[in-house]
């Protein structure tokens, strides 16, 4: 089975449109969201502007500021303060790899977390980790990082048994591989947290789920993998003059893997999650307002 995701994203963003517009009719505008980009990596600069343009599609106020490696700390930390104190922005988005000086500072705990949309905020974050169970993250005042979130909706849609389920994840940064780790527990499953010091062959050999977010092209070997298992790959790099994953998605079908594509996967499910953070964050700002 090829776990498409573009059905799963168009589902989720039916009615937003809608709800988008019954929040600016509240509001009396339409909800704003400030993006902060670096220009540094071409790739997330580009994708930044896609997420940009999506929102505009839906109703949503967009503004993007630009940093680089000539951005000073002090300017950028002003930033998000300023961003998270305007009461006329309700959402704020920072895309990551940042500049390294940048990425060394404490903003994270400087965003406000009713407008951190991708959950990356210290708040949102440390809320999530308190989490034991499905029912408490889905009672959280916050955000989930949109990603990883994304990987158990897709799951969720195909009806993939998440409890009791043997999953290894590789990877393990704070954007996708630890949050997915978490959440994929919350769901019940067992999982096998890797990194670059981990034996793969060995961590992979008996998982019914294998998720990829190493961003290293043609990493996951078939001949690892136990027959049946399924792979979502979330990565996306740019290898021989094309986009792929972590996995080689010829090897997958040739073997009847069940697996997500890249691109088409877990991309589109992302981006509709995050459109749907959007909404939600300015529909709670119209609950502040009652």
């Amino acid at each position: 089975m090829i776990l498409e995701g573009r059905t799963l994203a168009s589902q989720i963003c039916t009615h937003l449109k809608d709800r988008a517009a019954a929040v600016q009719k509240q509001l009396g505008r339409a909800i704003s969201l400030a993006a902060i980009g670096s220009t540094e990596d071409y790739g997330a600069h580009v994708y930044l502007k896609k997420e940009v343009a999506a929102a505009e599609k839906i109703g949503i106020k967009t503004q993007i500021f630009e940093i680089n490696n000539q951005t000073q700390t002090h300017d950028f930390l002003t930033l998000v303060e300023k961003l998270s104190a305007d009461t006329q922005v309700d959402a704020i988005l920072i895309p990551r790899p940042l500049p390294d000086h940048l990425a060394a500072t404490d903003y994270a705990s400087r965003l406000a977390p009713q407008k951190d949309i991708d959950g990356m905020s210290a708040d949102n974050m440390g809320r999530l980790f308190l989490c034991k169970t499905w029912a408490e993250i889905e009672a959280l005042p916050g955000f989930v990082p949109c990603t990883a979130l994304a990987v158990i909706r897709l799951l969720c849609h195909y009806q993939f048994q998440l409890e009791g389920a043997a999953v290894t994840v590789i990877g393990r940064s704070s954007t996708v591989g630890r949050p997915l780790a978490h959440l994929l527990t919350c769901q019940n499953a067992t999982v096998t947290l890797c990194h670059t010091k981990t034996d793969l062959p060995r961590a992979v050999k008996d998982a019914d789920l294998v998720c990829c977010a190493a961003g290293q092209p043609e990493l996951l070997k078939t001949s690892w993998l136990k027959p049946g298992a399924t792979i979502i790959d979330i990565s996306t790099n740019w290898y021989h003059e094309r986009l792929c994953g972590d996995a080689n998605e010829a090897e997958l079908a040739q073997k009847n893997f069940s697996y997500s594509p890249v691109p088409g996967g877990v991309g589109p499910v992302t981006l509709a999650v995050l459109l749907e953070n959007l909404v939600l964050s300015g529909e709670r700002k119209c609950k502040e307002t009652l």
